[in-house]
């Protein structure tokens, strides 16, 4: 099996456990955290709905600046509804799967880099930071389930039943 398709599968298969985990946001939550120190919730399910944007970014471009120089800001307009994530969702898997589509595991071996200020901080193949990509996503939506859990919401059953979602 060829790398993009691998991807591709994993894509697909997250996007759905995404899409559930976005469906129970809360409306008027986006500014929750459960401690001073944690992200807000709007920002880490913003971050979910988004990730794919990542690989997108992997593979389209040879680098990121996580710390650009100032007024190259990417900031982006907060999306505060399940229905407003769910979209953005849809709309990074998209650009995703058009990227795989149009690359190559050739492409997928070379480098690609994080820099923060100008210096490089990370250097890897681009299907190594792919892969962490996906576990970087796994990781902020199990956050964001401990988020639901302490708001009240109810969990989803995503790798198995929840305690609110037996229909795994």
């Amino acid at each position: 099996m060829k790398l993009t398709e691998f991807f591709r599968e994993e894509l697909d298969r997250e996007v759905e456990r995404s899409r559930k985990a976005l469906g129970r946001v809360p409306d008027g939550q986006y500014q929750w955290k459960p401690h001073e120190r944690s992200m807000i919730f709007g920002y880490l399910a913003d971050m979910v709905a988004t990730i794919p944007t990542w690989i997108t970014m992997e593979i389209n471009r040879d680098e990121l600046d996580i710390a650009p120089p100032e007024g190259q800001s990417t900031k982006k307009e907060p999306k505060e509804t399940s229905a407003d994530l769910i979209k953005a969702l849809d709309e990074s898997a998209a650009e995703a799967r058009a990227a795989l589509a149009q690359t190559t595991d050739e492409h997928l071996e070379t480098n690609w880099k994080l820099l923060a200020h100008g210096n490089v901080v990370w250097e890897a193949s681009r299907k190594e930071v792919i892969q962490d990509t996906f576990s970087h996503w796994s990781h902020h939506r199990g956050q964001m389930t401990v988020y639901l859990r302490l708001m009240g919401a109810k969990v989803p059953a995503l790798f198995g039943p929840s305690a609110d979602d037996q229909s795994f």
